[in-house]
């Protein structure tokens, strides 16, 4: 089994980065820290701040959500987040009723 590549491993910190902040109501200083976190891959900083933002835009989330679809690059995968959201979801259908 292979390793994570440093592009995956960024990304997934950039994503558990927007989900540990979810609920914030500045978003400022979490834009801040990642665009840290990502230096100059600013190419996956827009995939996971755009899908993220896209997947998990709700009343609760929205300031943090707004913020990341803002940041350069974002717009197409916002659309991409929403479209996965959107995707039913894999599972046991529900029993019948005899």
């Amino acid at each position: 089994m292979g390793r994570l590549t440093r592009d995956v491993l960024l990304g997934i910190q950039l994503a558990t980065t927007c989900s540990r902040n979810q609920y914030t109501g500045d978003p400022g200083p979490v834009i801040d820290e990642l665009r840290r976190i990502a230096g100059d891959r600013v190419d996956i900083l827009a995939q996971e701040a755009g899908s993220w933002a896209g997947y998990y835009d709700s009343e609760y989330t929205r300031p943090l959500a707004a913020a990341l679809s803002q940041i350069d690059g974002a717009e197409p995968w916002v659309a991409e987040g929403r479209r996965r959201r959107e995707i039913p979801t894999h599972g046991t259908p529900p029993p019948t009723r005899a």
